[in-house]
């Protein structure tokens, strides 16, 4: 390998300030988006424009749960999510059925394997055995592994053997189902995301089942814990309590039973400032809220807490009263930028609405104005949508925003006309038309604008790359199909689709999967470039010699020194709910193969520079560190009814 390939210690060290920059500097990434400001960044570039297309896989490492699954009958492990971390030379990753493994990062050799045995407990309700990664702590002796279990157990190991830690809770686990306000039940409580660890206190989330089922649905609460012993140290309640602040957001009592608003998505960590920020979700149920009327603090909202001790610094609400399942879905970004003269601390929370909202994370003010304007109301009975939501002066939307005419698909008149015929099936409008008995078409949908893939961020140019989809979505609310459920109405899970287009194609004009480029500095979008081919060779566009239109399909962004890398899910596997962009694009052969691929980008351009073949689908981020003279890129690929592996990614020796 040429020398001038190699990264070098000015590469490697001294670039970057913030949490976890020694360790990245030193070409490791020791936290599941390369630091707990999540900004998906490293240093390294030795991979650049020049030689990108020269990547070969270097190593394959296939999942232990693979095993598993072919000795036990009807066991089906989930999408392979988790996006590995790399710290003292080591790569640490979970599986989808929330075994951890410790792996040589230079040959993908296994060092050891530990096997909680989630798998023996019922799968979770909405996409089954799914995780997305581990954390690691030191305190320079003790060194630690901790992972939320698909069976919602929080569990400390020993990085280096894998056996857990006898003084951590209860012989290294925490029964996280326990302490909780109320009693849960296991199936509709689940974990699927990393914790985070801020001054020594490991903070976690939890996922809840999103469906009405019953009247006690859980509560979203977040905790933290005492890192080194697993004592819990405080809860903060997603739903205020009484007396709490926030409580007068839930009118005529609904605080008392409604469930859910949990963080079920990646958290982030400011160490210097001592803060954790939360992204929480919708409260039960997503699409109906007659059961909880008022504004419902803390559901979709960004809150900042301090760490040692949960209290509230200051929140955000990104949408009142939600009615679209807008979830907050992605790790906030922690970025340091220059605006209007001054340099800032900020938090740029990306979300499925196609909004990005800027604060300063130390105050929570918005750094360009946001104002509350009125939208369309519900016509469903006992729904007291809210009149006004809020929408950021800057950025501008990374995606298209409700649906008319104008947005449908206009390749050819024939087409347009087809588009229009299938609209008029249902209720349509601006962005937060609220859901109807009728239908209503909701764009962006539960799948997009932005996803869990959240978004990249560059500390030397300020830019934010934000990856989204295109993907109308649409059901009609109906009475709830558990036969429990207090709820009146819930949206009908058997009509839930992805709204498809005329001949199979896609119904609004593309791009249907696409990258925005946006300067925080200046909060001005910078560039969009499509995802993806796209149906270009579709029978009914073949013909027309169109550019490339991206595939609504999730984008996982990776930055670093020279490129932007972006993993966009391929082949469709057998996951997926009837309402997903894997489900759309399989049930029309038409728009198939979609190949799996590693895509780079000119970061300052959006020219697409390179495309590298994968061996199957991406289903998680890709990260990247160097060993020795190389430096790897990381992909999880697969999962459900294909192998799933980690597949590593380097420059040819």
């Amino acid at each position: 390998m040429s020398s001038t390939n190699v990264p070098s210690h000015a590469q490697l060290n001294g670039r970057e300030k913030g949490a976890g920059s020694d360790a990245r500097n030193r070409g490791e990434w020791p936290a599941y988006g390369a630091n707990k400001a999540n900004a998906k960044y490293s240093p390294l570039d030795q991979i650049d424009k020049q030689n990108v297309s020269g990547l070969r896989v270097a190593w394959r490492w296939t999942s232990p749960d693979m095993e598993v699954v072919k000795r036990t009958p009807g066991l089906v492990a989930g999408q392979f999510e988790a996006t590995p971390i790399m710290v003292n030379g080591v790569l640490y990753t979970s599986t989808s059925l929330s075994q951890v493994a410790a792996i040589d990062p230079a040959t993908g050799a296994t060092r050891w394997v530990y096997d909680p045995e989630s798998w023996r407990n019922e799968p979770p309700p909405s996409h089954g055995f799914i995780n997305r990664g581990v954390t690691y702590w030191t305190d320079g002796k003790d060194e630690r592994v901790f992972i939320g279990t698909g069976d919602t157990y929080l569990i400390a190991l020993n990085a280096k053997t894998g056996r857990p830690i006898p003084g951590f809770g209860n012989a290294g686990r925490i029964d996280l189902t326990l302490g909780l306000r109320r009693p849960v039940e296991r199936r509709y409580y689940y974990l699927t995301s990393p914790p985070v660890i801020c001054r020594n206190v490991l903070v976690i989330g939890s996922a809840v089942y999103d469906w009405p089922a019953n009247d006690q649905m859980p509560p979203g609460d977040v905790r933290g814990f005492d890192v080194r012993t697993g004592k819990l140290l405080w809860t903060f309640h997603s739903i205020p309590q009484a007396g709490e602040f926030g409580n007068d957001t839930w009118l005529e009592g609904s605080w008392r039973n409604t469930g859910a608003a949990n963080a079920w998505t990646i958290l982030s960590a400011d160490e210097e400032l001592g803060y954790v920020y939360i992204p929480f979700g919708t409260p039960n149920n997503d699409y109906y809220g007659g059961n909880r009327p008022g504004d419902g603090l803390f559901g979709e909202s960004l809150v900042c807490l301090e760490a040692k001790t949960g209290r509230r610094v200051w929140s955000f609400q990104t949408t009142h009263h939600g009615l679209w399942d807008y979830d907050l879905p992605a790790a906030p970004n922690l970025v340091d930028i220059s605006a209007g003269g001054k340099n800032i601390k900020a938090v740029a929370q990306v979300t499925k609405q196609a909004f990005c909202f800027v604060f300063d994370r130390v105050t929570g003010k918005p750094i360009w104005p946001i104002e509350e304007r009125k939208v369309p109301q519900s016509t469903v009975p006992g729904e007291r949508s809210s009149p006004t939501q809020p929408f950021p002066a800057k950025p501008a939307p990374f995606d298209r925003q409700g649906l008319s005419v104008d947005d449908l698909i206009d390749f050819t008149p024939e087409l347009r006309r087809e588009a229009e015929a299938i609209i008029r099936k249902y209720a349509t409008g601006p962005l937060y038309t609220p859901p109807s008995i009728e239908s209503t078409i909701i764009l962006p949908g539960a799948v997009g604008g932005a996803s869990w893939a959240g978004a990249a961020f560059d500390p030397e140019t300020g830019i934010l790359y934000v990856p989204s989809v295109t993907i109308p979505f649409a059901g009609p609310m109906s009475k709830p199909l558990e036969s429990d459920s207090p709820a009146r109405f819930a949206l009908d899970r058997r009509e839930r689709i992805g709204v498809r287009g005329p001949k199979g194609l896609f119904l609004t004009k593309p791009p249907y999967g696409r990258i925005t480029a946006i300067d925080l500095k200046t909060g001005e979008h910078l560039w969009m470039a499509p995802m993806g081919e796209g149906p270009r060779k579709h029978p009914a566009l073949s013909e027309l010699s169109l550019p490339r239109l991206g595939w609504p399909l999730r984008g996982f962004p990776l930055v670093t020194r020279t490129l932007l890398l972006v993993a966009q899910e391929g082949a469709p596997t057998l996951a997926g709910s009837p309402d997903s962009p894997r489900q759309l694009i399989r049930s029309n052969t038409n728009l198939l193969p979609v190949d799996p691929a590693l895509q780079a980008y000119d970061k300052l351009t959006g020219e697409l520079v390179a495309t590298v073949p994968l061996p199957n689908n991406a289903q998680g981020a890709p990260m990247t560190y160097a060993v020795g003279e190389t430096q790897y890129v990381v992909i999880a690929v697969g999962g459900r009814n294909l192998p799933a592996e980690l597949v590593a990614l380097a420059l040819p020796k």
